[in-house]
């Protein structure tokens, strides 16, 4: 039995060619090709292709153990054609129940696969294969559903929850894995939704209509899940808001707290005669949420900041991006993290065996403060157009110094 191989591929929105003929055309353009995993084709010789394709896909599945340059041919190809969607967020309203007859913004809502989430996945570096675990575990989740497995026999309530210190990605996972679903499932589905719940919008100045803005929007969530051909992911952004320990309150008389937890627990569970809907959550203070929510997801998942391995990846990813620019120069380049790791220093390997040590003086950073250190890095202290690769990483270097010097001021006052 041959391996799985993912290959994505994104076709024009003014195209009309028959998905079946496309995945024809695909699989005898990479035909005979020596393809590497994570690399993403743009250009086309074939005539048809450059008409109808904007990008293909080789997917990587982030095992070490995968060999990382494949031909089609050893494999069973699993073409994914998709239209990006180029709508963007629109925002969700209900009334605020302030008695004044004003709306408040409930929640963010895309069309999925969306553009403002193109390349999301791949620029999302963990540890392992967190990534692909969560979705193998969300794609099981849908297919137990759709073959009708009892739920009393085998439980599961397609409610999964990412958490750890802020920064290190667990909205933009959410997204990345709610676009992932949409691609890989859109045999399944004709379309895909996702609804990113504002927390902090749905409580009242008035007692107890905390619960019923809470009520009012798992209501709509009801109206998009009522189509079984569309897939419909629920993200629910520093959940703790929402579900704060009803053990943390006391008093005879329940708070607003206390309602509003109760009216998320009763809707999740409301949820589940929906097979098309999954629910994410993130929290970044786990010891804050109810536990009769943190009982309900199938998943914990931690997300922490990234090891040496996924900070030199990060810092690597930012620099080619660069050099395509010509913010950096293009000439010379970085070796990956295994090889460098197993070389010794030489002229060859200068470079990357000064974004080596540069990554492990980023330990414990998460990765959104990474992904803004290039930036600082150019701004203070190389101030011009361009720049070489050598000089970069020298402002790199002074840049995360100066970083550690700023943070430890903060921590004295």
């Amino acid at each position: 039995m041959k391996p799985t191989l993912h290959v994505e591929v994104v076709q024009k929105n003014e195209s009309n060619l028959l998905e079946t003929t496309l995945t024809n055309y695909v699989l005898a353009g990479l035909a005979g090709k020596v393809l590497t995993r994570g690399i993403t084709f743009n250009n086309w010789a074939n005539e048809l292709l450059a008409d109808h394709v904007e990008s293909i896909h080789i997917c990587d599945d982030n095992n070490p153990d995968s060999v990382q340059s494949v031909q089609i041919e050893n494999f069973d190809p699993q073409i994914h054609i998709y239209k990006l969607n180029n709508e963007g967020v629109q925002v969700e309203s209900i009334e605020s129940g302030d008695g004044d007859g004003q709306e408040v913004s409930a929640a963010h809502h895309w069309l999925l696969p969306s553009r403002d989430f193109h390349g999301l996945w791949e620029s999302l570096i963990y540890e392992s294969n967190i990534k692909e675990n969560l979705l193998q575990c969300m794609e099981t989740t849908l297919l137990f559903s759709d073959r009708n497995v009892s739920p009393f026999v085998i439980t599961w309530n397609r409610v999964i929850l990412l958490h750890g210190p802020p920064g290190t990605g667990k909205t933009s996972l959410s997204k990345a894995l709610a676009q992932k679903l949409a691609i890989r499932l859109s045999k399944r589905y004709s379309h895909a939704q996702l609804l990113e719940v504002n927390s902090h919008s749905l409580f009242s100045k008035w007692f107890s209509e905390s619960g019923k803005l809470v009520m009012r929007m798992f209501s709509k969530v009801r109206e998009l899940a009522e189509n079984q051909d569309a897939l419909v992911v629920i993200l629910i952004d520093e959940v703790e808001s929402l579900t704060q320990a009803r053990t943390s309150h006391s008093g005879v008389e329940p708070s607003d707290a206390i309602r509003t937890v109760n009216a998320v627990l009763t809707q999740l569970d409301n949820l589940k005669q929906y097979t098309n809907v999954l629910i994410m959550a993130t929290s970044n203070v786990t010891d804050a949420i109810d536990l009769a929510f943190v009982d309900r997801a199938d998943i914990k998942q931690y997300i922490g900041p990234p090891p040496v391995k996924g900070i030199y990846s990060i810092l690597a990813s930012c620099i080619n991006e660069l050099k395509r620019v010509s913010i950096i120069s293009p000439s010379g380049g970085l070796y990956s993290y295994d090889l460098v790791s197993l070389t010794d220093s030489s002229e060859n390997s200068i470079d990357s065996q000064t974004l080596l040590q540069i990554s492990k003086d980023c330990e414990g950073l998460n990765g959104r403060t990474l992904r803004k250190l290039p930036y600082l890095a150019h701004a203070l202290f190389i101030q011009k157009p361009s720049s070489s690769l050598k000089d970069f990483l020298e402002a790199l270097a002074k840049t995360v110094v100066k970083h550690k010097n700023d943070v430890e001021a903060l921590k004295k006052k």
